[in-house]
């Protein structure tokens, strides 16, 4: 192979990942910037043809396809050298998943984190809950092939047998509401405690964020701590952990100011230290609101903040803030099932954390895309669908890389416009019953591992 086709092919892939997945994603992947991480992280590379950018674009392309297997992403990249007078690379996965493997996870990790500040910072203050960013907090886990590595690093269910399960790791993550993106995650064991990993994202708050959680993130020294970094809470209150909420201030109907005294023993996941650092008391608003439609499983809410202020933070604005933490269950559902990250691919832990990075920034690009649209078109980006979103850009692709490069703006244009042509209705208090009415087949739970099944 000569030496000097090997820049040329670079070259030519770089250019069209630049108009096939550069362009929607111009304001927040652009070339420069990639080189300038990789050069923070004193990354130096040989210029061969996968070169850790056009690596990433294939990996970002891969995540956003159906078929996300190394064979497609790499029949993709050979048909689009295939019109070009360059030498086709071999058919062989090799060359491309050793690329893959050669991406500091810090790289992708980065890229990933600064893709949801960008779009945090796109947000205009009018549009933000009373003047303050919402960061919605939730867990989540996620599949992977069956390895002595993955069992290793992030192991399997204690309740299944050994060769019968997968292994599955637990993932916390922050979003912003005003926006959909996500903020930052951690990936940790199965058992990991939900407080445990919320815990380690404390860092990632800004000041006079509100973090947005369920029951699980109910805490008296998680609220102290959020308090202490400069961050409030909307936390729904956890019936078990909070039996010391005494008096109480009334405020108004189904609202008063309660004071929380400190647990007399010190709770699994505190220090000593930790626990006698804490207040005896702290103050805390309680606001309760009921549910009248038939399916949800509760009728009535109790919800604590540390928004003490009547006046910029009414009743009806809290219980309607907390109705809308919803939106993390649907953002995590976009993630898992419409992007397809509920069952990883990688072989090893190091790839398959590169993996979860690789499908939380398409995730933000995706939105990024959304934003986009919505702005352009004056509709509400938190309206348009994900799924249809993604559809159509993986149709556009083709288009933007057959037109020239002075019709591809205009391409891009139509890309918007159809983009905001699938709304999704605001549906609050949607009721969905949990069945499934597809039967599965008719065979038998495993419960010895292959190996065995095999000899039988």
């Amino acid at each position: 192979m000569s030496r000097s086709r090997v820049p040329n092919r670079a070259q030519i892939l770089k250019e069209k990942f630049r108009l096939s997945v550069g362009l929607p994603f111009r304001e927040f992947l652009p070339q420069a910037y990639l080189e300038q991480q990789l050069t923070e992280l004193s990354i130096k590379y040989r210029n061969r043809l996968f070169n850790p950018i056009v690596t990433l674009w294939a990996f970002l392309s891969q995540v956003l396809d159906v078929d996300k297997s190394c064979h497609h992403a790499l029949s993709r990249v050979i048909a689009w050298l295939s019109t070009e007078n360059v030498e086709i690379p071999s058919t062989s996965t090799s060359a491309y998943c050793q690329a893959r493997k050669r991406l500091p996870e810090k790289f992708l990790e980065n890229l990933f984190r600064d893709s949801g500040k960008n779009l945090s910072a796109q947000v205009n203050p009018s549009s933000l809950w009373c003047g303050r960013h919402i960061i919605i907090l939730d867990c989540s886990t996620v599949s992977m092939p069956d390895t002595q590595a993955n069992q290793k690093a992030y192991p399997q269910s204690g309740q299944q047998k050994k060769g019968c399960g997968f292994p599955i790791a637990k993932i916390g993550v922050l979003f912003s509401l005003a926006t959909g993106a996500a903020i930052a995650v951690v990936i940790d064991i199965l058992n990991s405690n939900d407080i445990k990993l919320a815990r380690k994202l404390y860092q990632f708050l800004q000041p006079l964020d509100v973090l947005l959680g369920d029951s699980a993130f109910c805490s008296y020294a998680d609220f102290f701590w959020l308090r202490q970094r400069g961050c409030d809470t909307v936390i729904r209150k956890h019936k078990g952990r909070c039996q010391q909420l005494k008096g109480g201030f009334i405020i108004a109907n189904n609202d008063k100011i309660v004071t929380w005294r400190k647990p007399k023993t010190c709770p699994r996941g505190l220090t000593k230290t930790e626990f006698s650092a804490l207040p005896e008391t702290q103050k805390i608003r309680e606001v309760f609101y009921s549910i009248e439609q038939p399916g949800f499983r509760t009728q009535s809410v109790s919800v604590l903040t540390t928004l003490l202020d009547i006046d910029a933070f009414s009743t009806a604005a809290l219980t309607q803030l907390y109705r809308s933490r919803w939106d993390v269950e649907l953002n995590i559902k976009h993630l898992k099932t419409s992007l397809g990250m509920d069952v990883l691919r990688c072989q090893t832990p190091d790839m398959v954390r590169k993996e979860i990075y690789a499908f939380l920034l398409v995730y933000n690009l995706l939105r990024s895309l959304m934003w986009d649209a919505g702005i352009t078109y004056s509709t509400p980006p938190l309206r348009l669908s994900l799924q249809g979103t993604r559809q159509k850009f993986d149709n556009f692709i083709p288009q933007f890389l057959s037109v020239c490069s002075d019709r591809v703006y205009r391409v891009y244009q139509t890309l918007l416009k159809v983009i905001v042509h699938k709304t999704v209705p605001s549906r609050p208090g949607r009721v969905e019953p949990r069945v499934v009415k597809r039967r599965p087949k008719a065979y038998p739970w495993m419960h010895q591992p292959r190996s065995v099944l095999r000899q039988v």
